[in-house]
């Protein structure tokens, strides 16, 4: 009788241990997917309308550029709002005042904004040009980018001290040459979201698309997050400014902005979503939620390779591979593209084994993330997991 009590206790033991190493893992790896998740959430847009106050900015025939913006601005709000309920809204301003450039890349900052949008209208001595552009802080290589930055830029000389709130920079042709030495740590992200403005702006508000381009922007400068500037048209032009500051034309701009940022959104959080299946690690998961039954990623061609990598960086500048920045991490490649250099580390032909490397590498670059090489060319991995999926 006390060995039958003994083994019934012994079996009951060992089912208790073995549900409590279930329940613990499973809640250990919920966390894990948990903060996955988390990091690549969009939970905080911060809008900003500029100028306002005493800088009225660019100035039409009959209209100033800080009343149409913050027109746009707050519409774009309320897009957001009714629509992606999840996200935090702020505005730099929400009403006609005077906010300093320093202060506006602050309040994105202060709010940890996973998203900085900074809302214009262009102007030219020349009538003549119209259309709408998006910039990200960047090489100012031509002339007309130079000038459209200094002008958005001329607004410091209306603050106190100015010089000393922005490390010297007094709006001369020397000082853009020191900013421009400065590498944005977002621009990947600040270019995929600034070519998602310019297509819908195209495509829905039928607003002639002049591309998207890198200057130097104070507001952008401090900025630690995905960010754009957008010059929604020019009130130099009579009849885009009447477009501008019609209710109907502010709408549509509104609406564009808002569907690239939705779809900015939607990319960024599906980015990480194959998750490792910890009951079997040689398959994954399309799905948000961790699953016990992933479907198994199908296994390569041996004659066309494909590669998974983590990028670290992206610089339409090229970049020296032991630069300081790269924190003396080893193998990097260089990747050239179109219009920019991409840099990865870890090159693997398994994808969980880049997931797993990935995580030590954003230790270093939180804002890594994991790419694929494709015919010799980078491709977003998810693209390529779901062909080889189907």
């Amino acid at each position: 009788m006390f060995g039958l009590s003994y083994k019934l206790f012994a079996v009951t033991s060992n089912i208790r241990t073995s549900l409590l190493f279930i329940i613990v893992t499973c809640i250990n790896f919920s966390v894990v997917i948990g903060q996955s998740e988390a990091k690549n959430r969009i939970n905080c847009v911060v809008i900003d309308a500029g100028h306002g106050g005493k800088d009225p900015g660019a100035k039409g025939s009959k209209h100033y550029e800080k009343d149409i913006v913050l027109s746009v601005a707050l519409k774009l709000g309320d897009y957001i709002k009714n629509n992606m309920p999840d996200v935090k809204v702020i505005f730099t301003r929400d009403s006609d005042v005077f906010i300093p450039l320093h202060e506006r890349a602050e309040i994105a900052n202060k709010n940890q904004a996973d998203v900085f949008i900074s809302i214009h209208c262009n102007s030219n001595p020349n009538k003549n040009p119209f259309g709408a552009e998006t910039f990200v802080m960047g090489l100012t290589k031509t002339a007309d980018n130079l000038e459209v930055a200094k002008f958005e830029n001329s607004v410091i000389l209306k603050e106190d001290n100015f010089s000393s709130k922005y490390e010297g920079f007094d709006n001369s042709p020397e000082a853009y040459i020191m900013l421009s030495l400065m590498q944005n740590t977002h621009i990947d992200q600040s270019l995929t979201l600034a070519s998602y403005v310019q297509s819908q702006f195209k495509e829905k508000a039928n607003r002639f698309d002049r591309g998207v381009k890198q200057a130097g922007f104070l507001v952008l400068w401090k900025t630690a997050m995905p960010s754009i500037l957008i010059e929604t048209g020019f009130l130099s032009n009579l009849e885009e400014e009447r477009y501008l500051a019609s209710s109907q034309g502010q709408d549509y701009l509104a609406s564009s902005i808002y569907r690239a940022f939705r779809d900015y959104k939607n990319v960024i959080e599906n980015r990480s979503i194959y998750v490792l299946s910890r009951n079997n690690p040689g398959t994954a998961s399309t799905s948000d939620s961790f699953t016990t039954n992933p479907e198994p990623i199908a296994v390569q061609p041996e004659n066309n390779p494909v590669y998974y990598m983590v990028q670290i960086s992206s610089s339409k500048k090229k970049i020296p591979l032991n630069a300081k920045g790269f924190k003396g991490i080893k193998n990097i490649e260089e990747h050239k593209s179109t219009d920019n250099y991409k840099y990865t580390v870890g090159r693997k032909t398994n994808y969980n084994d880049i997931v797993e490397f990935s995580k030590t590498i954003k230790n270093t670059f939180p804002d890594a993330f994991i790419v694929a090489l494709k015919d010799g060319k980078i491709v977003p991995a998810k693209k390529v997991l779901n062909e080889i999926k189907n």
